[in-house]
């Protein structure tokens, strides 16, 4: 199963249970189906940018540069000046 199948199947799962408790087929204490029910896909919308933004800043944090890719850069860098220079354009 490829990761969009498994992605689609998971999200018809989900709303599918999230329709049968808001049409109340599965039956709940009066308190939850009015109150809880109907704000979950704003509740799951809020936790989803929320769980987002900490990987970003995880992401960020962890983020390790290393000396071999800083050392290739430089020197593609320097290849496209001195091919620059070759063709008359001035770099520095």
């Amino acid at each position: 199963m490829s990761r969009a199948q498994h992605t689609i199947s998971i999200a018809l799962l989900v709303s599918s249970l999230y329709l049968s408790l808001y049409l109340e087929l599965i039956p709940l204490p009066a308190v939850i189906q009015k109150d809880i029910v109907p704000i979950l896909p704003f509740w799951s919308l809020v936790t989803f940018g929320a769980w987002i933004l900490f990987r970003l800043g995880w992401g960020m944090l962890t983020f390790r540069d290393t000396p071999e890719a800083y050392a290739e850069l430089m020197k593609e860098i320097e290849l496209a000046k001195a091919d620059l220079r070759t063709k008359g354009v001035n770099v520095d």
